[in-house]
């Protein structure tokens, strides 16, 4: 059975409701960034046992957190030995604005997947786009590259749109379909 993991930073807890839905679905640990952009103990030996890693990050000022990215720059130690070239690699973000530029920090994590020689895994899902389409339907934001959520300014993480957590469930069951399906 794959070893997933979801290696995530959440600044208000948004990121956090939908990372414990993309590991929920994926049937992965978690590992949560810091408010200073370091993981708990254990955190490298987990991504380093996984045959998945899954990134997430809030959507900040048209990219990924400080604290994410932190965790990018120190992740050059296993860039260096290639410890995970050839891992599968997803990834998801957050933010208060509908598109709020999260198309680029998702292509912030897939680069930094393919820095470290990964195999990225999209979401798979047809985009919620008819008149009928409610921000309660499944990729309701119409992603393709991963999992997008949107909270507005003035939502709790409890507010969080249902749609955009059981996307967030269906994409990690999507990265462990594949991750079995490659016996990873």
């Amino acid at each position: 059975m794959a070893q997933i993991a979801v290696v995530y930073h959440s600044g208000y807890g948004h990121t956090q409701r939908l990372a414990q839905a993309v590991a929920e679905g994926a049937g992965a640990q978690l590992v949560a960034i810091d408010a200073d952009g370091n993981l708990p103990e254990g955190g490298w030996e987990t991504l380093a046992a996984a045959s998945a890693i899954i990134f997430g990050s809030p959507t900040y000022m048209a990219g990924p957190s400080w604290q994410f990215k932190k965790f990018a720059d120190a992740s050059s130690k296993p860039w260096f030995s290639q410890a995970w070239k050839d891992k599968l690699f997803a990834g998801f973000t957050n933010s208060a604005s509908t598109n709020g530029d999260k198309q680029i920090t998702l292509d912030y994590l897939f680069h930094l997947a393919m820095q470290h020689g990964g195999i990225w895994v999209g979401n798979g899902m047809m985009p919620a786009n008819s008149k009928a389409a409610t921000r309660n339907d499944v990729n309701w934001i119409g992603s393709f590259s991963g999992a997008m959520s949107q909270s507005p300014s003035d939502a709790s993480a409890a507010e969080m749109f249902p749609g955009d957590l059981e996307t967030g469930k269906q994409f990690g069951q999507r990265v462990a379909d594949v991750a079995r399906r490659l016996d990873r």
